[in-house]
This record gives C-alpha cells, structure tokens and sequence, in this order.
C-alpha cells in the first residue's frame, strides 16, 4: 500500500499465492491470487482481512460493482465469471463467457461488466441489473485488459495485434481500432487522453480520446502492466511488474513525476487505486 501523495510506502501486507488481480471499493482491497485460486478482502485502511474463499477454477480478472455488493472474478479455465457476495465472498451465481476469460469491468454508470475473453478473441458484455448476455463482440487477436472510458465507450487491449478495439459496450458495436506498442496489457484514462501499457515495449503509449490518434510514446520502467489514475495525486500510476516500482505520470504534461518502489513483482491487474 503506497500513499501517492508522500509517494512511499506505507504498509505491505501478506497475501500468498502470487496475488495479480486487485479491486479497490468500499473500503475494501480484493486480490487475487492465482497460484492458490484463493480471493481474500481486506481492510484497506488496516490491512486486516475480512473475508477469503478458494474457488475451483483459475481465478485472474476481479471487478466490483459497489451499489449492488457484488464482486466479479474471471475463471481463466472454465470460460466464466463467479459473482460474489461483496461482504462475504459467498458465492452467488456463474456468467458464462468466451474461452480464458482475463480482464474485467464495470462501466461508469453500473449498468454493464465486461470481460476481455482471450482465447475467442472477444469480448462479453453482460447487463448488470439482471447479469444476462447482452453482447459478445470480436475484437483484436487474445485481449487481456479493458477498460471503460468516462464516456463509456470501451477500451480493450489485444496483446495479440498489438492494438487497442474500442466498443460501444451497451450497443455491441465496434467504433475503432488503433495501434499501440508490443503486448498492451492495461488502459486507464485522465485529462481526455488514454494511456495504455506496453508489456514488451517498457513504455505507455498515449491516444487522444476524441481523435484515437497518438499523442505520445513514454518509457517507464520494465514491463509495466497495471495502470490507473488517481485524481488526488493527480497521476497515471504503472506498476512496472520487472522493476518493482510504479511509475507515477503528469497526464497533462507527461512528465514522470516520480518512480516508487514496492515489493518484488507488483502487476495490480485491475482497479487499484483507493479513491476514499
């Protein structure tokens, strides 16, 4: 756990299993860890843990829809989504979705989740008032992350194709394609731009929302994965998996603004930062 606005760490917590998926909501932290198949909440003010459950399958992506108590796991094995109850981690009912299932999201309004279905190349899209199929969308060649826009268009990164599909997730319609660098893996979003990260290539490509065209390419540290924006400390944040820091990013001016170190291989697939 690192304050940005100090930007050093605060407090490292024990999670076995080489935790990788991450939700911040509620007050509450939820990983993943895959190695143990094991999802656990915990305390983000304190670190205590809540709640845990081992789930049969291969558990990666984790997304959380707060109004409704619910948490969504992906299930890398079994092409599905758990959904679980949010305090206990009951489980609750399965989504069914293409083949190896990774990334996942909920849209800015609550109405949608997606998931980036890597072995059909494509994405489902599911309502979230009834948690029934609304679409499944080819998109790029094995996508991984996604993310929705503040407008709730629908980023989503193909490691395959080395490019990012956008959808109209509520329509299921593809609204354009554009290239990144080698092997994007996350996408997160400030001051109307999109910044994608790039596995392979060590940098964090950087798209105009309104136009899609390139606005900038930024070296970060070695292979960057998860991503997000933290309006407090006003920055992108990458977790550089190789390096063992997270790179923090003026989105305006693209600047570094700083490189803090973490523990031996953060990757924070999902929303992970503490918006309280």
């Amino acid at each position: 756990m690192i304050d940005l606005d100090r930007r050093e760490e605060i407090r490292r917590i024990e999670v076995p299993g080489k935790p990788a998926g991450v939700a911040v909501a509620g007050g509450r932290v939820y990983v993943v860890s895959p190695d143990t198949k094991e999802v656990r909440a915990l305390d983000a003010a304190t670190g205590d843990r809540l709640a845990e459950v081992t789930l049969d399958g291969g558990p990666i992506g984790i997304a959380v829809d707060a109004a409704r108590g619910l948490v969504f796991v992906s299930d890398w094995y079994n092409a599905r989504i758990w959904v679980l109850d949010a305090r206990s981690l009951a489980e609750l009912a399965s989504l069914a979705t293409g083949s190896a299932p990774a990334g996942i999201a909920v849209s800015p309004d609550g109405t949608l989740l997606a998931s980036a279905d890597r072995d059909a190349d494509a994405v489902s899209v599911f309502d979230l008032d009834t948690l029934a199929l609304r679409h499944r969308v080819g998109v790029g060649t094995r996508p991984f992350g996604l993310g929705f826009a503040p407008d709730g268009q629908l980023f989503v990164a193909n490691v395959g194709t080395n490019d990012v599909t956008v959808l109209d997730a509520a329509q299921g319609k593809t609204l354009a394609t554009f290239p990144v660098g080698e092997r994007p893996y996350g996408v997160a979003f400030a001051a109307r731009r999109a910044f994608v990260t790039n596995q392979y290539a060590d940098t964090v490509s950087v798209v105009d929302l309104a136009t899609l065209a390139p606005v900038a390419t930024l070296d970060v540290g070695e292979y960057p994965e998860g991503i997000g924006w933290s309006e407090s400390a006003g920055a992108i944040v990458v977790a550089n998996w190789f390096s063992n820091t997270i790179s923090l990013i003026d989105p305006e001016s693209l600047e570094t603004l700083s490189e803090v170190e973490t523990g031996d291989g953060p990757r924070a697939f999902g929303d992970f930062i503490w918006k309280e």
